[in-house]
């Protein structure tokens, strides 16, 4: 019972830590706990997407899914205060001009939103609202049986699919970065210090197997619903393989241009994997051949 309500800590620590949902005060606060917390990543992940579903889904009754996806998107940023949105921004900033080592740390520790942030920004809340939209969106071949098929419905609940699992599984990806590779900023100066320092083996299988039951509860789902699960396992397959390509990519960008991860490189693995994953997830809901 004692480890139960320490993993429950943990988890509201990650909510607290990554979310606007206060906590209770029971919970308090220990420096390590922190960095044991981001096994619970993934499911806090899973939240996020779950809420801004349930938005889309909602929102999607009274207008266009253009709207509807704009509205939900809006949500999962106010929900985490755009946390991640931030990292890659001050990424973007950082490593988009050639500049050398020390002083893109430094321009991703300003506070003022530069070009390249702006842009980069720009593009990533674009095309993730691209996705989002083509998913909840008939194909013109589909339009002629839309009202006999429900496919409208059905195409709502498989983009509300992608979105749970590509906000849980893009969670893990920051994890294993601080698994993989050296804190690269200034350690005495890191705002959260417990964050710099190197993940064991037991915190990032956790985040893995917290990402593996979040897959397990989706299928589950379906099966239960009695929609075909083997389209959902290939839609898992193909996201998870783009965000586990995503994030080496990174862990290779980030080794190499700055020697190692900082707050802002884990928010920018987790925006770019999970846009990723949502691009691999259309490929299966609307396959173009």
């Amino acid at each position: 019972m004692k480890s139960l309500v320490h993993q429950l800590r943990l988890f509201l620590v990650a909510l607290q830590f990554l979310t606007r949902v206060p906590v209770p005060a029971w919970v308090g606060f220990e420096a390590t706990w922190l960095q044991q917390c981001l096994r619970c990543f993934p499911l806090v992940g899973a939240l996020v997407g779950l809420g801004g579903a349930l938005v889309l889904a909602a929102t999607a009754f009274w207008w266009p899914p253009s709207v509807a996806v704009v509205l939900s998107m809006a949500f999962t940023v106010w929900l985490t205060g755009g946390f991640h949105e931030d990292g890659w921004a001050d990424t973007c900033d950082g490593l988009g001009g050639s500049v050398s080592r020390e002083r893109a740390l430094t321009i991703m520790k300003d506070s003022r939103l530069g070009s390249y942030g702006a842009l980069g920004l720009i593009g990533i809340l674009g095309l993730k609202a691209s996705v989002l939209m083509a998913l909840a969106t008939p194909l013109h071949t589909e339009l002629t049986s839309a009202e006999t098929s429900q496919i409208r419905q059905v195409l709502l609940a498989w983009t509300m699919l992608g979105m749970v699992w590509c906000h849980a599984a893009s969670r893990l990806v920051p994890v294993l970065l601080t698994r993989w590779l050296p804190y690269a900023g200034d350690l005495d100066h890191a705002k959260a210090k417990p964050l710099a320092l190197q993940v064991d083996r037991r915190t990032a299988l956790g985040a893995v197997l917290c990402t593996a039951l979040v897959a397990a509860v989706l299928w589950l789902c379906l099966w239960q619903a009695g929609w075909p699960t083997p389209t959902l396992e290939e839609a898992l397959g193909r996201a998870s393989a783009a965000m586990l390509l995503g994030g080496l990519f990174c862990a290779r960008w980030f080794k190499q241009r700055l020697g190692g991860y900082t707050g802002d490189t884990l928010g920018a693995s987790q925006q770019l994997t999970e846009v990723l994953g949502l691009l691999a997830w259309l490929t299966v809901v609307h396959p173009v051949l």
